[in-house]
């Protein structure tokens, strides 16, 4: 099931995009694009319910409620989850997103090992997911899997003559762009707030760049360019579309928002 609803429609729609372009890291940019162009609505659903977590922040009743119980966190956990159901609030919209990438992370990292396919037995099992009508294995073969200094199939490293060690250039682009897309939608912590939907959300701003940054830095460098595509597109997303607190990544910065007019 999962190589039919997931691997399969990824391997053949990456090698039918290669087939075009004749790259490797070309075809994981168009195919990254592609998916965040049809994700684009989990996006917005991010972007709104950050925005309605900073409203409620702002509310009476949610002042109220930290000031009333801010020395029983069990009761005041209690009393912020009757809020958010009578508001219609999903205190973890802002993470769920982030959380149902991970299948597509999964599916890419399998789909990449399987394309680029180099010994007999590894071709035999890719002409098990390929499509007749779409793809035949003579027209890909061989795969041109280097895109810039990278062998997409392999950790990414920058070797520099003289230096003893590679640096892992794109790992450091993956932390760096993950942080910045994640602290950006999240709206300033209101002074004392501890609600379980604010420390899931300061939990996943720190934990999913340093996961992400392992990843890439780890398994194959085409996954680690999907990552800094995804985060690239994310951050441009997040400008068009709603608020970005620049203020969360640029202490410095006086406004905290810059609201699309």
């Amino acid at each position: 099931m999962w190589d039919q609803l997931i691997i399969s429609p990824f391997i053949n729609l990456l090698l039918w995009i290669y087939k075009i372009v004749g790259n490797f890291g070309v075809a994981i940019i168009l195919f990254t694009t592609l998916t965040r162009v049809v994700l684009y609505p989990l996006t917005a659903k991010q972007i709104k319910g950050a925005q309605a977590m900073q409203e409620l922040q702002k509310d009476e009743r949610y002042k109220k409620i930290q000031e009333k119980f801010k020395g029983d966190k069990e009761k005041l956990a209690q009393e912020q989850m009757k809020l958010y159901q009578e508001l219609k609030i999903n205190p973890l919209s802002s993470c769920l997103p982030t959380l149902l990438q991970f299948p597509i992370i999964i599916g890419l990292y399998q789909a990449l090992i399987q394309s680029i396919a180099s010994a007999p037995l590894d071709l035999l099992k890719l002409t098990r997911h390929l499509y007749p009508s779409l793809l035949k294995v003579p027209e890909l073969i061989p795969l041109n899997t280097q895109f810039l200094w990278m062998d997409m199939g392999q950790p990414e490293r920058l070797i520099i003559p003289g230096l003893g060690f590679g640096i892992p250039v794109l790992t450091i682009i993956v932390v760096i762009t993950t942080y910045i897309s994640s602290k950006i939608i999240s709206p300033p912590a209101t002074p004392g707030a501890a609600d379980q939907g604010a420390m899931m959300t300061k939990m996943m701003n720190l934990y999913m760049p340093i996961l992400m940054g392992w990843l890439a830095y780890s398994l194959s460098s085409g996954l680690a360019l999907y990552f800094v595509v995804t985060n690239v597109i994310q951050i441009l997303q997040y400008a068009i579309t709603g608020k970005i607190y620049w203020d969360n990544v640029i202490p410095w910065k006086k406004k905290t928002a810059i609201k699309k007019p």
